[in-house]
Formats: structure tokens, sequence, C-alpha cells
């Protein structure tokens, strides 16, 4: 199939891609990877009369780590945030999920911000932009501004962005010391869209879960964040009770039936996933915290 005609533009600035939009309103679509668009594009489920393809915008493909947060620009490929040690470093959580999303030669090509943009609940990013308290950088007409992740996110495939506003960068938000983090999905082919997938964070101080959260794919009309604090909160990691928290997602999410699983069956995944990745981050932040006391106690011993 083929997409109906459009018009293509190709700014070379952020300004010039803003003016676009301003002057093509609802009837534009923004192009960087095009890994959810061009299919949507040729099956005809949309017909935009302009794409402003982004990709000629020099300064919109750098990762930047800083004491708080990674910041990625609207042309960096999951490839490339995925790769970088830095990122990693700052947040183990983003190579986590990126692993997940789809298949390499589409993580080659395709976005993060655009897959954010994009506000598929089904998408790992997302979740990810949502439990780490995250914000998107957006340029439009009458300035810059920046969307806090839970003001975003307003429904399916819908977002706060103004027709003349572009997404030019997203922050993911480092989280404290004595944090770890964990990812896990469930789809019937890897690179498939999950069936469900949860995300989670757990905080370790003293040898004590003091926070904990967790976030989701597929099984939430839009990227949510759980606090599991009360479930498991205030107990040493290998005494949470990984079944209340279970328990609590399963009464959190919202999954729908299509052809490849049930309402139910999503939900008991959820559940199932949350337990194995709230297990992995506390074991993993008790590991960090009980290695850096141990580094601690050597060097003044000395």
């Amino acid at each position: 199939m083929k997409p109906a005609p459009f018009v293509h533009h190709a700014p070379r600035s952020v300004e010039e891609a803003v003016g676009v939009l301003g002057q093509v309103g609802h009837d534009g679509k923004i192009l960087a990877g095009g890994q959810s668009l061009i299919p949507i594009l040729n099956m005809r489920l949309a017909s935009p009369a302009h794409l402003v393809d982004i990709n000629r915008v020099a300064g919109l493909d750098t990762v930047e780590v800083t004491d708080d947060a990674v910041r990625i620009g609207a042309l960096v490929r999951h490839a490339q945030l995925e790769r970088h040690d830095g990122a990693y470093a700052a947040l183990p959580l983003l190579r986590q999920a990126l692993v997940n999303v789809a298949h390499p030669a589409i993580r080659n090509r395709g976005t993060t911000v655009g897959s954010i943009a994009h506000a598929d609940a089904a998408g790992e990013m997302p979740a990810i932009l949502a439990l780490t308290d995250g914000v998107v950088e957006a340029t439009g007409s009458g300035g810059t501004r920046e969307i806090a992740a839970p003001d975003f996110f307003l429904g399916a495939l819908e977002t706060s962005l103004a027709p003349d506003e572009l997404a030019t960068a997203v922050r993911f938000r480092r989280f404290p010391a004595g944090t770890a983090t964990a990812f896990a999905e469930s789809a019937r082919r890897h690179g498939d869209y999950a069936m469900a997938g949860v995300a989670a964070a757990v905080t370790v101080v003293d040898g004590v879960i003091e926070r904990a959260t967790a976030s989701f794919v597929s099984v939430t009309d839009v990227p949510t964040v759980l606090d599991l604090t009360e479930a498991i909160g205030g107990r040493e990691p290998v005494d949470a009770d990984l079944e209340a928290a279970a328990e609590a997602v399963r009464q959190h999410v919202e999954p729908e039936a299509d052809i490849h699983a049930s309402a139910e069956y999503r939900r008991m995944l959820a559940g199932e996933l949350a337990r194995r990745v709230l297990a992995q981050a506390a074991g993993q932040a008790a590991g960090q915290a009980a290695g850096q006391a141990a580094t601690t106690k050597g060097s003044t011993s000395r």
C-alpha cells in the first residue's frame, strides 16, 4: 500500500520547523524516525497533507548526562541511546527497556522522542518517561515550555502538544542513591508489542525498602505510575510482600482484550511481571548498598 499524497517539508532549524507547523496546523505530521508513522501512512490510517521532516535539523541528535537527568534530543535513535555508556551508567533502566523495543533494525532508525510523542501505551519508552518523572521539552510559535509526563499523555495516541509545537527533547530524571531498576515484558514473539510489561524502581536505605514504584506497558490507557511503597516498604528486600504488590498491580491496571490475549490474562501477566521486577530491583539495590558499605568499611580500616 502507498500513502495518500502529501507535501514534504525539510526544515533546517527548529524555528523553521515550528514555522511550517504553524502554517499547516492539524494537517501536518512530524517525521523523525518514521517507524510508527510510515506504516500508519501506508495503511492510510492517517492522511496528513504535510510531512515536516526534521532529520536535517542540527543539534537534535545529542545525549547529555547531567547530575539529575539524561537528556536526549528528538533525533536520537533508540540504538544510539541503548549503546550510550554514560546514559546506562546514569540510568540503567533506559537500556533495560530499550532492548525490548521492536527489533534492532527498527531501533537503528526509530527515535526515542518520537516513540514518546506517538503516545502509544503499548510502547516501552512512554512508560519509562512516566516512571522517571520525566519532562518533554517543546518549542512552538509561543516559545518553549516543559511538559511533565503526567500532563503530556492525554489518551491513546494523544498528547498535550499543540499543532504548532515540536518535541525537541526529553529528560529522564535520575533516581536517588540506593535505587535499582528492572524491566520485563511478555510478548508472543520477541519484538512484537508486549501483552504486558512492567518497569520498577526500588530504593533501599540502611537495608530497608524506602520506596517502590512501577509503570506499565500495554495494560493502561496512558502511562501511569503506581506507588507500591505501602505494599513492600519498611522491610528488608528478602521479606518484601511481593504478593501484596502483585495484587495492587492487578487492581491498578485496566487491560483490554484483543486477538492476542484476554483482559484477565494481561492482568495476571502484569501482576506476575511486577513480582519479578520488584524482586530483581530490590535485590540489586540491597546488593549495591551492601557493596558500598563494605567498601566504606574497608577504606576506613586502612
